[in-house]
């Protein structure tokens, strides 16, 4: 078992040293990075154990415990008992024998990806990194790599950021159904065991309460995340939902600190993501899960969502989203000051369905013609324009939209105004309210002097005149993606 206390003291010796502390007063004056505020769109992986099975979703390893669930079910006729084959013995069956990380990388690339974030360990405790904490990931067991490691060298060769995603916290309570009944998931476990602790699942709903995570269990998390710091210096570290409970905010503070202290001694801009409140506003960046908010913020934030609507791993029952519908939202969100990251799912072998790169290069070849509107892009005075209203908050991807080509949206970048156009107009002709002529006495959206227009991709020019109503254009551009509008002010 792997004794904590050396790298506990390396952690607090430097945040003791370091400029930042572990309280939210002192990591209050940590800044988003500008690469990360540039980027704007990302790709997030879901890749582990879970993607053998590839029934249900990622929460396989929990819910094929939860006695009569669809998952307990399928496990029972596809592998037989949970005492015979449980979730473990997935591990030998994930061989990834195809996973090529240049390939990956440049897939990604070709998405127009600027940085990239794999889940690092999942809820499921299996670590997808070279570890000395646990015995129990991917280099040791499973495909034998260093799934992080190669990921970060490739992506970076390419030209994007890496950061990683840990869920370890959550994994307290995700195998503790399998103590419900008989199944490979007993007592005794202990730290270094792959399904320790197995506790029983707390009430989501509450910030508190019994059982709470032991000490022992939050000097284990701590260790394990700094682990993937020291050992592949991520821009990025991103943190699901359950580290929101009150018992892991002192952890939480201790990890900002010592992160941010160790970018400082590297020279280099990091951030972490979060969700819920469970950092201290103006800490890290807040993250909206599967939704986005109805209006502009004056803060950076961040959508995480997937190209599948039922899953974040690969399943093989997928519901896959058009790169249309995607490239609305990475529009919506950007003119909103945020930026999009996009899960894909790869399958057990280390490839992707068609339906995933697809979508994939679909969002590529759009951003490669109008990707002056998104990256680096600033927000304007006002996010756009128009009758269809987002449904702001979480878990809102599923709810169609149905935009209208009356439904703008605005960037700012080099100088120029882009206006884009959520739906092509069918008849070629788009009215830009907020850019009509208005007397300069009274207050207005714009008093500037537009000098051209142009619609990126067009082969032929638009014509464009304005009145009291709005900037007119005509453009003959056809498209079932977002129309991009860049407009010459002076």
């Amino acid at each position: 078992m792997y004794d904590l206390t050396k790298y506990l003291n390396t952690i607090e010796e430097t945040i003791a040293h370091g400029p930042y502390q572990d309280t939210w007063s002192s990591l209050s004056s940590h800044k988003v990075p500008d690469w990360y505020k540039k980027a704007k769109f990302g790709i997030f992986i879901h890749w582990g154990v879970y993607s053998v099975p590839a029934f249900g979703n990622e929460w396989y390893s929990r819910n094929m415990y939860v006695q009569n669930s669809p998952e307990y079910q399928h496990h029972l006729k596809t592998y037989g008992n949970h005492t015979e084959f449980g979730y473990k013995d997935f591990i030998p069956m994930f061989q990834a024998e195809h996973f090529d990380p240049d390939k990956w990388a440049s897939l990604f690339q070709q998405a127009g990806a600027k940085y990239v974030v794999p889940v690092a360990e999942h809820h499921d405790g299996f670590q997808m990194y070279k570890s000395e904490i646990s015995h129990w990931n991917a280099y040791e067991m499973g495909p034998k790599r260093d799934v992080l490691g190669q990921l970060k060298e490739s992506c970076e060769r390419a030209g994007m950021t890496i950061g990683a995603s840990t869920h370890r916290v959550e994994h307290w309570f995700f195998m503790g159904h399998g103590k419900d009944f008989e199944s490979d998931i007993k007592e005794p476990l202990q730290r270094g065991d792959f399904y320790w602790p197995a506790m029983p699942e707390p009430n989501h709903q509450a910030l508190s309460g019994d059982p709470e995570p032991t000490e022992e269990y939050l000097q284990d998390w701590l260790v394990r995340t700094c682990e993937i710091v020291d050992r592949y210096r991520p821009k990025l570290v991103y943190f699901d939902w359950w580290i929101q409970r009150s018992v892991c905010k002192p952890y939480l503070k201790k990890f900002a600190a010592y992160y941010y202290n160790r970018a400082v001694e590297w020279g280099t801009e990091v951030a972490i993501n979060y969700k819920h409140d469970a950092f201290q506003f103006g800490t890290a960046v807040p993250d909206v899960e599967r939704g986005q908010f109805a209006d502009m913020k004056p803060y950076f934030w961040q959508t995480d969502t997937a190209i599948a609507l039922n899953s974040w791993c690969y399943t093989e029952n997928n519901q896959f989203r058009k790169a249309a519908d995607i490239l609305c939202d990475l529009v919506d969100i950007v003119s909103k000051n945020g930026c999009l990251l996009l899960n894909v799912g790869p399958k057990a072998d280390g490839t992707f369905s068609t339906e995933d790169e697809k979508v994939l290069l679909d969002i590529g070849a759009w951003l490669k013609v109008n990707g002056e509107a998104i990256y680096e892009a600033d927000i304007w005075r006002k996010y756009g324009e128009g009758p269809t209203q987002i449904v702001e908050g979480q878990f809102s991807d599923g709810i169609p939209k149905n935009f209208t080509s009356k439904d703008f949206r605005f960037t700012t970048a080099k100088g120029y105004l882009y206006a884009t156009a959520l739906k092509c107009s069918e008849d070629g002709n788009y009215c830009i309210a907020s850019l009509g002529q208005q007397d300069a006495s009274r207050q207005a959206n714009f008093h500037g002097i537009i000098k051209d227009v142009c619609a990126l991709g067009a082969k032929a020019p638009c014509t464009w005149h304005r009145d009291k109503e709005g900037l007119h254009i005509h453009c003959a551009l056809k498209s079932d993606y977002p129309v991009v509008f860049r407009i010459d002010v002076d």
